[in-house]
């Protein structure tokens, strides 16, 4: 079982510290519409994991039984980067599925900046307060018109149960948020616990970009905007769920548009809950 920092006199975090990832937490411990929470060791999510030490390698996988990579990286970003520690290791199986839908040159670091009327065709005008969440919302949206394919496979990957799963992208933000977000409707967590979970990355943001900033791969894509510019808000996700209960019935039913089956959602499931 991981070992979790104690936060508080009665709470754990599910965040992980490691040396070389700033941005990882196990998607354990999250409430359920029925009154129960998700399974702690069986999928974690990240930053980008090309800079973990050996002790990290030897973490994840002999302490924390990591079996399966989902990378949500973009083609240019795996190339850019070069095989990461994990790519070295037997034990550890590599599915890249990139969302592709990048607003920068390699990364989806600019989510917020798109153009809204592109992304969003059926909105109407709206006030200039809403329209960075629905610029956000749009850039995910464009994750599941762009590459419905890669959405579901990196949700199979992280159902696969001989041993545990990490998704990651470049900051563990957006593409990861999206589909931790899809992965947590599957398994009936509440609409405020994966709220809570893609704005946890909040807590972390500075250390984020400060990494980013430091990669020639993503120092381009990003701009001079203060670090709070790019954090996560719950409005966001919010919206983006609102958009797929409204068009398509809910999450679960986009899922089941692009090919989605009950036995997926039961392999999901059966990875986060008792």
């Amino acid at each position: 079982m991981p070992m979790y920092r104690l936060a508080s006199m009665n709470d754990f975090t599910r965040w992980i510290d490691l040396e070389g990832a700033v941005n990882v937490r196990d998607l354990g411990g999250l409430a359920t519409v029925d009154g129960g929470t998700t399974r702690f060791g069986r999928i974690y999510r990240s930053d980008n994991l090309q800079g973990l030490t050996g002790r990290d390698v030897e973490r994840l996988v002999a302490e924390l039984k990591l079996r399966h990579v989902v990378d949500l990286r973009s083609g240019p970003e795996v190339f850019m980067e070069g095989p990461g520690p994990l790519t070295r290791v037997p034990e550890v199986s590599i599915h890249h599925h990139t969302l592709f839908a990048e607003g920068g040159r390699h990364t989806d670091a600019e989510a917020d900046t798109v153009d809204v009327d592109r992304v969003l065709p059926w909105q109407e005008r709206v006030e200039e307060e809403k329209l960075a969440e629905l610029r956000v919302t749009g850039f995910y949206y464009g994750y599941l018109r762009e590459r419905p394919d890669s959405v579901l496979a990196a949700l199979r990957a992280m159902a696969r149960d001989d041993g545990a799963a990490i998704v990651h992208c470049a900051a563990g933000k957006d593409r990861t948020g999206v589909v931790c977000a899809l992965a947590l409707e599957v398994a009936g967590a509440t609409r405020e616990a994966i709220v809570a979970d893609y704005t946890a990355t909040g807590d972390r943001i500075e250390a984020i970009m400060g990494r980013l900033r430091a990669s020639s791969t993503y120092r381009d894509d990003l701009d001079s905007r203060p670090v709070d510019d790019h954090r996560p808000r719950e409005q966001y996700i919010e919206q983006f769920l609102g958009v797929l209960d409204d068009r398509f019935g809910g999450p679960v039913e986009w899922l089941a548009s692009e090919g989605w089956t009950d036995d997926d959602t039961r392999a999901l499931r059966s990875r986060l809950r008792d």
